[in-house]
């Protein structure tokens, strides 16, 4: 649970990831902010993203994606940075047809330079919001390689990607599960892929990490994340009191 709740009227599964336990400190608040697409701010929700004084929100959506929910933050002063983290159109993982541990591994694969540069962008401005269609699976990894790569504890980075799942209206899953069962009637891992977050998929992939690369956050040194870049981000990220 993080120090402060916040509600964005219009912004799906929104959260602030401050207050996580870091070893001997705990995440900063009103710093990183997470959330799915922002296609439905409203006024009210464009007052709040403003009470929070964001400067940069990083948009991990394909360009199909934007073109269909574009994201309505006009009037706020910030840095937008697009990020498309998957390879091709956000549709192909369904036509795929794999599991999150699957989906989640190769997309670290396919897309490790852009995984940086969106921990580059948190580096940039703060605060920062990172946001992808729902928030689950891109804003999920992303945020949660970040958040390790500071030194957040790994039950608490795995706390967070999990409450996804919680956050998520039933209305919405059962809406988002009729229209995709109808494009895509065999697949089998439809369900995961568009409404779950389990504690056990992000256990998987840092494991698989630590496996390949000795640790999360030598994925991102590996792939060009610099030592200073990551001392910077644990200052940025993780207060010590």
């Amino acid at each position: 649970m993080t120090d402060a709740a916040w509600s964005v009227s219009g912004a799906l599964n929104f959260r602030d990831v401050g207050g996580l336990p870091a070893g001997a400190g705990v995440s900063r608040s009103g710093v990183l902010f997470r959330s799915g697409n922002l296609a439905r701010l409203d006024d009210a929700g464009r007052a709040t993203l403003r009470e929070l004084g964001l400067r940069r929100v990083i948009d991990l959506r394909a360009d199909d994606e934007i073109a269909l929910e574009p994201s309505l933050v006009d009037g706020l002063d910030l840095e937008t940075q697009r990020v498309p983290l998957f390879l091709g159109s956000a549709t192909s993982f369904f036509e795929r047809d794999v599991g999150l541990d699957d989906f989640y591994r190769s997309m670290l694969d396919e897309a490790a330079d852009r995984v940086v540069e969106v921990v580059r962008g948190v580096l940039a401005d703060q605060p920062v919001l990172v946001h992808c269609t729902v928030g689950k699976d891109r804003t999920g990894v992303t945020v949660a390689l970040t958040l390790a790569a500071a030194g957040v504890d790994e039950d608490a980075v795995v706390a967070d990607y999990a409450r996804t799942e919680a956050l998520l209206p039933a209305q919405r899953n059962a809406r988002v599960l009729a229209y995709l069962r109808a494009q895509h009637p065999e697949a089998r891992y439809l369900e995961e892929l568009a409404t779950r977050s389990p504690a056990a998929a992000m256990r998987t992939l840092l494991a698989d990490l630590r496996a390949r690369y000795g640790a999360p956050v030598e994925f991102l040194r590996a792939h060009g994340l610099g030592d200073d870049e990551i001392a910077e981000l644990t200052a940025v990220l993780v207060r010590r009191d």
